[in-house]
């Protein structure tokens, strides 16, 4: 049985009363958190920390992204929205392979354990690779293999990638969750959606696709459909499964509707919705409805980062006008925190609350930017950056320490994932 002590830190709890504790410790036996505050005189810790000068707070989850686009960082083309490495026969053409997104997946997880991320929702092809990414690095992921429904799939048809729903679903002790990726309403038809959702309910599975990102998409299904595309997937079956829904921008109020009775979780990226000009996802109405809403990063080819501190300050920011600061600005880390993680099936992470898993991150704040204050929300989501996480664990394991990683060898990736990068801008010159 692993017992680890976490001493004299200031804790940004996140848990339901949004408790907040200085000088305090933190108990972990076997990955799980098992006291909070004051640990039990029993305990005898195999491992002692020392977090004076830190804040510890849950490590944050990254509810939507495509991680292998690492590799293509900085190609983003003057239309952002189109989706060209996204699309099968573009990549065909460039010569795509596993390997390359096992190589762009690795540098995206050096960078998000880096900047305190401990899950994420991924969306992409060759999946399988992406999964030993993650087998490898410690972390945590909802892995769905993006599809069109059409005869240019890259890697597997939808009999194929239920095999492989099946085969990674709680790989590496638990920390892979798969899913379906049907690329989105405006890619795919209404009976290849409904396919997929029937497969997805055979599995006990669920759906990750992009909802409502444009003006332009909710016209065309009102005019191919009449009726919106949350009507359309409704009718459908598709929201019969759980279903993370991606930007969900443009829906109505009956939309809204829809989506709160059922188990949809949408997700807004501030970044990505900002460079495009597409808006804001209306979270202050989907939370009055009772839909949960988490925060992703989206491609970082557009978004530049998977920095979720920064999106769940865009998110913030974004709410100001629309409820009490003290409230936006606890529920802005949630989304990036618990509601992120419940989306992604990991509910019993996000707080730092006993029975909840050991993922957590130290910030630093031996810096004259950090350094006083007592008010560790703001301190969090305002003041500190990325490069300021010193410390991350995720389940009692330490994937960095002292900002030194852990699991994987970041200089070899960084080497690999040039090299290949460049190869693929060669070869669509």
């Amino acid at each position: 049985m692993s017992k680890i002590l976490i001493q004299h830190g200031d804790i940004l709890t996140l848990d339901a009363d949004g408790r907040l504790l200085f000088d305090a410790d933190i108990a972990i036996t076997d990955g799980a958190i098992t006291a909070v505050g004051v640990p039990p005189p029993s305990f005898v810790a195999d491992e002692t920390v020392n977090a004076r000068g830190h804040i510890v707070m849950p490590g944050l989850f990254n509810a939507h992204t495509h991680s292998p686009m690492a590799l293509f960082r900085g190609w983003a083309p003057g239309n952002a929205l189109d989706p060209w490495l996204e699309d099968p026969e573009f990549l065909r053409g460039s010569g795509l392979t596993g390997d390359d997104v096992y190589w762009g997946a690795a540098l995206a997880a050096c960078e998000m354990i880096r900047n305190g991320v401990v899950g994420f929702a991924d969306q992409y092809f060759f999946m399988d690779r992406v999964a030993e990414v993650v087998v490898k690095s410690g972390l945590r992921a909802s892995l769905s293999w993006c599809t069109f429904g059409r005869d240019t799939e890259i890697g597997r048809d939808l009999a194929g990638i239920s095999r492989f729903v099946e085969e990674w679903q709680g790989a590496g002790d638990g920390r892979v969750h798969t899913a379906f990726g049907p690329h989105s309403p405006v890619e795919c038809s209404p009976v290849f959606l409904a396919r997929t959702a029937a497969v997805a309910a055979r599995l006990g599975s669920s759906i990750h696709l992009h909802l409502a990102a444009t003006q332009r998409e909710a016209d065309q299904a009102l005019a191919r459909y009449d009726m919106t595309i949350v009507e359309m997937l409704n009718r459908n079956g598709v929201l019969d499964v759980p279903v993370l829904a991606v930007h969900a921008i443009h829906i109505t109020e009956i939309d809204r509707e829809i989506l709160a009775s059922k188990a949809v979780v949408c997700v807004q990226c501030p970044t990505y919705q900002a460079r495009c000009g597409l808006g804001a996802t209306p979270v202050a109405a989907l939370r009055a409805d009772g839909v949960a809403v988490a925060l992703g990063s989206e491609r970082p080819t557009v978004s530049g980062r998977f920095d979720m501190l920064h999106e769940a300050r865009l998110a913030a920011l974004w709410q100001a006008k629309d409820a009490d600061e003290a409230t936006v600005d606890q529920f802005s880390l949630q989304m990036a925190t618990h509601a992120a993680a419940t989306a992604l099936g990991f509910g019993q992470s996000g707080m730092i609350a006993p029975g909840f898993a050991a993922d957590l991150l130290m910030i630093n704040r031996d810096t004259a930017r950090l350094s006083g204050g007592t008010e560790l929300l703001e301190t969090v989501l305002y003041t500190a950056q990325s490069r300021d996480v010193s410390d991350l664990m995720v389940a009692g394991t330490w994937l960095m320490r002292d900002r030194r990683l852990l699991t994987l060898d970041e200089d070899a990736i960084m080497v690999e994932a040039q090299s290949r990068g460049w190869r693929m801008v060669e070869a669509m010159s």
